[in-house]
């Protein structure tokens, strides 16, 4: 499949808002002027001199309560990219270890003299509690299975620029949908800028409650291979599980998972994404995670651009209120 870069005419609206806490409260503009801005910062990474200066001056913390790879040091690399200031917050040589509240630890990294505050946390709502608390802007990273809102914004990035477009394609979203933050994220977004989606997976990890959101509910991949223009293959959350809720990693892989074969029951020109870390042959398989219709890299690629325009968004503007 040959992924064709197709930019869409940009539709630019002022932004307003100091946070980025989730994609359920935003608008489509808004989405669309985060998608747009991005477009914009794309091409820094194509430059000999990976630099702009639009946050020079200001400070970004990473405030990470739970292990990451991607996410933090894209944050990071984000931030310097645009000429900020970054530290890098540790929970282990913290005074939390001491004690320290959450809040009191954030409120003294703030006097600091901080702009804005990255955070992931495995509680669901404590960027919103952290928001409420300190005057900086503040961006969620990724809390507990609510919601990560710059993932779900690359995913999307990421779609269109390979198809052109998000308006009535249909997305399919496998996997561990209950304990799934990548997921929520994805499907507030992807509704409001007209796409379908349609979440797959086991009944155990499928809450029909989600139907309330939008989404058309499945239980068999092979239902909706044919229907999909992209399928995001969403990483099984071990860490975040009780046990029995299938079988055996074999079964999940042999009911679920992305191969050669199945590919082959897909559509001809079918997308496939995959929030990292993939599990190897159990989300999908290595032959097609690194075949020519996965954008997984590409994805980790958009996603820098896509943080570049958030924290640009947020604090590289003139003062916004909200």
């Amino acid at each position: 499949m040959t992924i064709e870069l197709a930019v869409p005419e940009t539709r630019p609206v002022p932004w307003t808002r100091r946070h980025l806490l989730g994609l359920e409260d935003l608008s489509r503009p808004e989405l669309e002027t985060i998608l747009d801005t991005a477009e914009d910062f794309a091409e820094v990474s194509q430059r000999r001199r990976k630099k702009r200066a639009g946050l020079k001056g200001k400070v970004v913390v990473n405030l990470f309560f739970e292990p990451s790879t991607r996410t933090r040091t894209s944050f990071g690399l984000a931030a310097k990219r645009l000429s900020a200031d970054t530290i890098d917050f540790t929970t282990s040589s913290s005074s939390l270890m001491k004690g320290e509240s959450f809040i009191d630890t954030a409120k003294n990294i703030e006097a600091m003299g901080i702009d804005v505050m990255v955070v992931r946390h495995s509680s669901p709502g404590a960027p919103h509690l952290l928001a409420q608390h300190v005057g900086c802007s503040v961006v969620n990273a990724g809390d507990g299975a609510h919601e990560h809102p710059t993932q779900g914004l690359l995913d999307m990035f990421t779609i269109r620029r390979c198809k052109g477009r998000l308006e009535n394609l249909t997305v399919g979203l496998v996997g561990d949908i209950s304990h799934s933050r990548v997921a929520r994220s994805n499907i507030h977004g992807l509704l409001k800028l007209g796409a379908r989606v349609i979440v797959c997976g086991p009944p155990t990890l499928v809450p029909p409650s989600i139907a309330q959101l939008g989404v058309e509910i499945s239980h068999r991949l092979e239902d909706i291979l044919a229907r999909c223009d992209v399928i995001n293959l969403l990483r099984i959350q071990f860490e975040r599980q009780r046990h029995g809720l299938f079988p055996s990693i074999n079964e999940y892989a042999r009911l679920f998972g992305m191969d050669s074969q199945r590919l082959r029951r897909a559509k001809e020109n079918v997308l496939l994404l995959a929030p990292g870390p993939i599990n190897r042959g159990v989300e999908i398989t290595p032959e097609v995670a690194d075949g020519p219709h996965s954008a997984i890299l590409q994805q980790v690629t958009n996603g820098l651009a896509v943080r570049m325009a958030v924290l640009y968004l947020l604090c590289g503007q003139p003062p916004a209120e909200g």
